[in-house]
C-alpha cells in the first residue's frame, strides 16, 4: 500500500516593516497624480478588502528608482532569512532536528538564485549533505498549491524521512515607481511579502495530503506572468481572471475529483488562493458557496494583502487551527489556487 503523507506542522512569518493600506494610497499618490487613468484605479485600493500588509523595506524606500541588482539582492537577502525563521518555526513544532530532512522543497517566483534558495539553507539549517532540494520557480500564485503536491509526492517515496516545504514571496520589490501602467498600479493595492513552512511525512499525527492535480487552460499563457524589464520584474494579470474561475473552475475541479472518486458535495471545506475580494466571490460562485463563506481568504487578504503562492497556505493554517479547536470540523478540504499558465492547482486534503 503507498505511503500518505501527512502535513505534520505548519509555520508562518512575514518581514518586520507593516504596510497600511491608507499609508499607500499616500504613497502612490504623490507618485502617480496626473497618471491619466490615475484616479479611475484609486478606488483598487479602498476595494481591496485589504487593511495591512508587510514589506521587505520601508515605505520610504520606494521614493527612489531601485535597479534590478539591488532588488534582487534584497530579494535573496530577506528571502533567505523568513525561509531560516519558518523552517526553524515548522521543525520545532514537529519536534524533529534537520538530520530528519529527506528532502527541501523551495517555491518561489519574485527573484533569482542561482545557487538556489534551497542550496543556500542548507548550512544555515544544517541539513544532512545527502538531502534532495527541489527549488520551483515560474507558478506564481499556484505555487503554494501545486509546490505542496510536489512535497506530498517526495514525501510519499521517503516514508522514513521528512520533507521541508517552503514558500516565500517578496512581492514589494517588484514595485516600480516609473511605472505607471495599470498592472503596476494594481500591484501596487493588492501585494505583500510572506513566507511558510511545512513538513511533511508519512506516520505520525496531521491531516493527510491524498491527492494533487493541476489543470492548464488552452492559449492562456498571457493571463499571469512577468515582463522581464530593466529594473525588475513587470507584473501581467488580466482583469478577466474572477471571470474566468467563476465560469470554468468548477468543471475542472469536478474532473479533478471525479478522478479520485468524488463529487464537489463530497468536500466539507474549500482553501482557496485570496487573490483579491473579486477572485474569492469567483471561488464561492463556482463551488456554489453562500456569499461570505471563504471567510478565512478573506481574513488573510485583510491582514497581510495578496503574497502570491504563499497566500493559499496562510489559509490554510487559520483552516487547520479552527478546526483544531473544534471551531469547524472537516473531513475533506480542498486547497486551490491559479498562476501562469494559465494554470489551477489542486490538493485533496483529509483530516485524520
Amino acid at each position: 500500500m503507498q505511503p500518505v503523507p501527512r502535513l505534520a506542522a505548519l509555520a508562518t512569518a512575514v518581514p518586520a516593516y507593516p504596510l497600511d493600506q491608507e499609508a499607500a494610497v499616500v504613497r502612490v499618490k504623490r507618485l502617480f497624480a496626473g497618471t491619466s487613468h490615475f484616479d479611475h484605479l484609486l478606488p483598487v485600493f479602498a476595494n481591496s478588502g485589504i487593511r495591512r500588509r508587510y514589506a521587505s523595506v520601508p515605505l520610504e524606500w520606494f521614493d527612489e528608482p531601485h535597479g534590478w541588482p539591488e532588488r534582487n539582492g534584497l530579494y535573496l537577502d530577506t528571502a533567505v532569512e523568513l525561509l531560516d525563521t519558518v523552517a526553524g518555526r515548522v521543525l520545532d513544532k514537529a519536534g524533529l532536528g534537520s538530520g530528519e530532512v529527506g528532502a527541501i522543497v523551495v517555491v518561489s517566483t519574485t527573484g533569482i538564485a542561482t545557487p538556489s534558495l534551497d542550496a543556500l539553507l542548507v548550512e544555515r539549517l544544517r541539513l544532512p549533505r545527502n538531502v534532495q532540494r527541489l527549488p520551483i520557480f515560474g507558478l506564481g500564485c499556484a505555487g503554494g498549491a501545486i509546490g505542496l503536491a510536489r512535497a506530498a509526492t517526495i514525501a510519499a517515496a521517503m516514508p522514513d524521512k521528512s520533507v521541508l516545504f517552503l514558500v516565500v514571496e517578496l512581492c514589494s520589490l517588484t514595485f516600480r515607481r516609473d511605472d505607471s501602467s495599470k498592472s503596476n498600479i494594481v500591484a501596487s493595492a493588492l501585494f505583500g511579502d510572506g513566507a511558510v513552512g511545512l513538513l511533511l511525512r508519512c506516520g505520525g499525527d496531521g491531516p493527510f495530503v491524498t491527492a494533487a492535480g493541476e489543470h492548464t487552460w488552452p492559449d492562456s499563457l498571457d493571463v499571469m506572468g512577468w515582463d522581464v524589464v530593466d529594473d525588475g520584474l513587470k507584473p501581467i494579470f488580466s482583469r478577466d481572471i474572477p471571470r474566468l474561475v467563476a465560469a470554468q473552475l468548477r468543471p475542472v475541479a469536478r474532473d479533478f475529483l471525479g478522478r479520485h472518486g468524488l463529487v464537489l458535495a463530497d468536500i466539507d471545506r474549500f482553501v482557496c488562493h485570496p487573490g483579491g475580494p473579486k477572485v474569492i466571490e469567483a471561488c464561492e460562485e463556482a463551488f456554489v458557496l453562500p456569499p461570505g463563506t471563504l471567510d478565512a481568504e478573506r481574513a488573510v487578504l485583510r491582514d497581510f494583502g495578496n503574497m502570491s503562492a504563499v497566500s493559499v497556505l496562510f489559509v490554510l493554517e487559520r483552516v487547520l487551527a479552527r478546526a483544531s479547536a473544534d471551531n469547524e470540523r472537516w473531513q475533506r478540504a480542498l486547497l486551490t489556487a491559479f498562476g501562469p499558465g494559465f494554470t489551477a492547482g489542486f490538493v485533496l486534503i483529509q483530516n485524520a
